[in-house]
């Protein structure tokens, strides 16, 4: 039987959650509102808030740019993105509603003066929304810009109401320009109202091992190097560097995604239970994780470049081949180490991750192998070799998680295979799952800085690349060391197989 336009299926498994209550009336300010992440992400993701209600009912808009725009072009523009990247049907009506309180303001690199046009559309839009002075600062700006942006917006803060910041990551490019950064915003905001974002932390999956470690009686006992083998953590990508060459060029691997992404998915998976859930406790126990991880010597250390190769049947270019790239780059596309947290819970328990672009498939995953049984008395019964149990965390693209254990096969005598007990999210929840950027806005405009990173824990994070970057500066690698499409370069096998082991093969 159809059913009315206005009427909505109900989802019994979402029954008894709680719905989250709304933020203070704000206005959002999003330096460099023509760029990509403000049309893939940043729209989408206020969309999808304000589809469901989580926005606050007094709210605005600012989108600053140096592109020549009025505000009703900028709201077109901002739509079609929304129409085109949006997870959410798109509605006139929820549309239009946000569309009243956007605003555009036009500035010129580096220029301090447009920021009083800026401050004069906040005031705006305080009588009229009634964003009662409240703001958060977004800057999806290149670092070049910080300097204007930040001394501007500490100058021009409102009497009344909070003022946070978002600063994208790389939050610097070593510890020394980290150090420097934070030095600045700290002339102007305290740190309790710098976000540091690094979008990972957003995803349903990594909040999840919150709940997945410390809600469930059977994980946490056994949570430790008396029942775990090693841990093996993948940042994978089929892409390449998509014409960022320019920034790719100068980070790296190592900048890109290992100092923050795997650093955070390490913090996460081998921290101690916090004593509460409250944002410095959570983060307290990341930060003596990385305070916990000695920097890995050369020989557990591998790096890679890319050359031309296959991704999913179709062939494509090596990244010394790629626009703007110096066709004598050293810049590394692959990283892979051993690392250990020295502490009491995981001595000589190593944690194996890796990093890299043009590999094989896209996929994020944390893999926990456990150690194998003392005396298995099926091993030569199992029709495979039985394999170890590994509690596998899929981060993306297919969210959930999945235990591999050993069963008997059906039939007369006594086989034994190794089977999977998964839990998928989408299947469990039977809803979309939420992009990252949506929680970790809301997040800020409600005061909870639990998933973004805090200075100390940018710290630690730097002092280990600083390390491992300054021990690479005595070589010159031979690049490229890997086809795309492959796993990486040969010595990222040899990294496990000196310890009798292999990577996942998912």
């Amino acid at each position: 039987m159809a059913l009315a336009e206005d009427q909505r299926l109900e989802n019994p498994l979402l029954a008894g959650l709680p719905v989250s209550r709304r933020s203070e009336p704000c206005a959002l300010v999003i330096f460099g509102a023509s760029g990509d992440l403000t049309k893939r992400k940043l729209f989408p993701a206020l969309y999808s808030l304000a589809f469901r209600q989580l926005l606050p009912e007094k709210f605005g808009i600012v989108g600053v740019a140096r592109s020549e725009e009025t505000d009703d072009e900028f709201r077109e523009r901002m739509k079609a993105a929304v129409q085109e990247f949006g997870r959410d049907e798109f509605r006139k009506d929820i549309w239009e509603g946000l569309a009243e309180g956007m605003r555009y303001v036009r500035v010129e690199a580096n220029e301090d003066a447009a920021l009083d046009r800026v401050a004069e559309t906040l005031t705006e839009l305080d009588r009229s929304r009634g964003t009662a002075g409240n703001r958060v600062y977004y800057l999806a700006v290149p670092p070049d810009a910080f300097e204007t942006i930040v001394g501007g917006v500490g100058k021009r803060r409102s009497a009344e109401g909070w003022t946070r910041l978002i600063v994208e990551k790389p939050f610097g490019h070593d510890l020394a320009s980290a150090l420097e950064l934070n030095d600045l915003v700290h002339r102007y905001f305290e740190e309790n109202e710098i976000y540091r974002i690094d979008h990972y932390l957003g995803k349903e999956t990594v909040q999840n091992m919150l709940a997945l470690r410390f809600a469930n009686g059977i994980f946490e006992p056994i949570w430790n190097r008396q029942f775990i083998d090693h841990v093996q953590i993948t940042v994978a990508e089929s892409i390449g560097i998509e014409a960022r060459a320019a920034y790719y060029e100068k980070a790296g691997a190592i900048r890109d995604i290992f100092q923050n992404h795997l650093l955070q998915l390490v913090a996460l998976t081998a921290m101690e239970p916090p004593i509460d859930f409250t944002s410095d406790s959570v983060r307290n126990e990341k930060v003596k994780v990385l305070k916990s991880m000695h920097t890995p010597g050369p020989k557990n250390v591998v790096r890679g470049q890319y050359g031309r190769g296959y991704v999913e049947g179709e062939e494509v270019p090596g990244y010394r081949e790629e626009p703007g790239v110096d066709p004598n780059s050293l810049t590394d596309t692959f990283v892979a180490a051993k690392l250990f947290v020295d502490n009491w819970r995981w001595a000589d328990t190593p944690y194996y991750v890796r990093a890299g672009k043009r590999l094989a498939r896209r996929e994020t995953t944390i893999a926990i192998q456990f150690k194998r049984a003392p005396h298995p008395p099926f091993e030569e019964l199992a029709a495979e070799g039985l394999r170890p149990n590994v509690l596998l965390i899929n981060i993306q693209p297919d969210e959930g998680v999945s235990l591999a254990i050993g069963a008997k096969v059906p039939g007369q005598g006594l086989q034994i295979r190794t089977v999977h007990m998964d839990f998928l999210y989408g299947g469990a929840f039977r809803t979309d799952m939420p992009e990252a950027y949506e929680r970790l806005v809301l997040d800020c405009m409600r005061g909870d800085s639990t998933l973004f990173t805090r200075e100390d824990e940018v710290t630690e994070q730097w002092q280990l690349v600083d390390a491992i970057v300054a021990a690479w500066r005595r070589d010159r690698p031979s690049f490229p060391n890997y086809p795309a499409g492959a796993w990486g370069p040969p010595s990222s096998d040899d990294l496990l197989q000196r310890d009798g082991r292999t990577w996942r093969r998912h």
